[in-house]
């Protein structure tokens, strides 16, 4: 109220001027907040007509801001918007969307303006489409994935988009994982096994075991099903004439560096004590 007081007397009571010195002081006011660090938010999904899911990751500062209903009013346009883009991950294209007669980056500088802090849209992810079965799954608004199979439900590709939640699969099968990140843990474990003084063709034998039993840990469908722990997903899916075609796990802040908050530091300063 303040802001539009200040602004209507800056103008002699010109709306229009006003509007628009309010507008450029909103694009000041998130430019100065963009290099603030962001690393709470929320994860939100959509579907497109054609059947592709589509998540997203926008962040916030902190994690009141993230439950606030502006901010997920917000990301659910954003996600919106992300299942309308043609193509993987173009940021710039997803921005310049419409969203309410304005851009998508329109949108998030005026949000930022009202909101009060460093709002960004940091990544999205699609996949599926026709001819394959796509589920998704958002835990707590902070992590969200999704599997796309080949054959099976939706609800049985929910359940298995849980798991991945759950266990952190770092790749699908043993055939997704790149030679280098094998030759690495080979080099690790031949160097392991060497230490115990062992000759060298059964050093080679207890390395080859342990990658096997490296490989059944880091994918996917050799991890034991989480939901009934009696068999590996990939039996689970055979079971039920399916087959994993991929998923995409993304989880708010990863791999953002966070600020340290000392907050006895910070009340003992605010109270003159430090």
């Amino acid at each position: 109220m303040m802001d539009c007081k200040r602004a209507l007397l800056e103008t002699d009571g010109d709306i229009d001027a006003a509007s628009d010195n309010l507008r450029k002081s909103g694009l000041i006011k998130a430019d100065k907040k963009s290099a603030r660090i962001a690393a709470e938010g929320k994860i939100a999904a959509a579907t497109s007509s054609d059947g592709k899911k589509v998540l997203v990751e926008i962040n916030c500062e902190t994690d009141f801001v993230a439950k606030d209903g502006n901010f997920a009013t917000f990301a659910d346009k954003v996600a919106t918007a992300a299942a309308g883009i043609d193509g993987e991950d173009d940021m710039d294209a997803l921005m310049a969307a419409t969203v309410d007669d304005k851009s998508l980056e329109d949108y998030r500088q005026a949000i930022v303006a009202k909101i009060g802090e460093n709002i960004q849209v940091r990544r999205y992810a699609s996949v599926g489409g026709t001819g394959t079965t796509v589920g998704s799954y958002i835990h707590m608004n902070k992590i969200g994935v999704m599997v796309e199979l080949e054959g099976g439900t939706e609800d049985l590709a929910v359940d298995v988009a849980m798991h991945v939640a759950a266990m952190n699969p770092q790749f699908a099968t043993a055939d997704d994982v790149d030679e280098d990140v094998l030759e690495k843990e080979r080099k690790i474990l031949t160097e392991q096994a060497l230490e115990s003084g062992k000759p060298k063709e059964i050093v080679e034998k207890m390395v080859e075991g342990r990658v096997r039993k490296y490989l059944e840990e880091i994918c996917l469908v050799t991890q034991t099903f989480v939901k009934t722990n009696d068999k590996t997903v990939g039996q689970m899916l055979k079971d039920n004439g399916a087959s994993i075609k991929g998923f995409k796990r993304i989880a708010v802040g990863e791999g953002i560096e966070k600020k340290q908050e000392d907050f006895a530091a910070e009340v003992a300063k605010a109270a003159g004590q430090a």
